[in-house]
């Protein structure tokens, strides 16, 4: 792989396409980076899972998460909010074993908790709704990994909701790791091959 001469925020990988040096490596990232970072989600189940493996993630690599996320799938019963909000104890010291997962009592408590405050919305417009509300009316247009930001006002605005509405691990870092995830900004650098692929933003 080459930098471009034009940009050193991206690689050319030995397929001739453009992507930041994170997603140019490990094929596992550069799967998901090309065919699942950044497209829009808007359904309740899919934004729910995004929501708890960016909570598992604080403190950690996403590589990590990700090379986990069957193992997460099969522990929390897909991510399915009904079946987690009904999770007790027992299910707690379950997931506490699971070598699978990432076993930390707090996060896995948390995801319980957010898979209740996502049913308590469902008759205030829901999750989905709530999330997609903070999209900025303008994306960031980094050329560069240093330029893209980690906070925003809207991300800011967003984790301070939800805390209201009872989740948490979902401070305005890991809620701007999750409006990159699922579309609502764009931060692919401009020179990748997969900006403007959300059909959200223009380049």
């Amino acid at each position: 792989m080459t930098e471009l001469n034009r940009d050193p925020g991206v690689v050319i990988g030995d397929d001739g396409l453009a992507r930041p040096a994170w997603a140019s490596v490990d094929p596992l990232l550069r799967d998901y980076y090309d065919n699942e970072w950044g497209m829009p989600i808007t359904d309740e189940h899919g934004i729910f899972e995004r929501v708890s493996l960016e909570g598992f993630q604080a403190g950690l690599s996403w590589a990590t998460i990700l090379r986990k996320r069957p193992a997460f799938r099969a522990a929390f019963h897909d991510f399915n909010p009904d079946r987690i909000a009904a999770y007790g104890e027992e299910d707690i010291e379950r997931l506490l074993v699971d070598t699978g997962i990432v076993r930390n009592r707090q996060k896995i408590q948390a995801t319980i908790g957010n898979a209740r405050a996502t049913i308590a919305m469902r008759d205030d417009g829901g999750l989905p709704a709530l999330i997609w509300s903070f999209q900025p009316r303008d994306t960031p247009r980094p050329r560069r990994f240093e330029d893209i930001p980690t906070t925003s006002p809207e991300s800011v605005a967003l984790s301070k909701e939800l805390r209201r509405r009872g989740f948490a691990f979902v401070g305005p870092t890991t809620m701007y790791a999750l409006m990159e995830a699922i579309g609502i900004i764009d931060t692919h650098l401009v020179d990748s091959h997969r900006r403007g692929s959300s059909g959200i933003w223009t380049k």
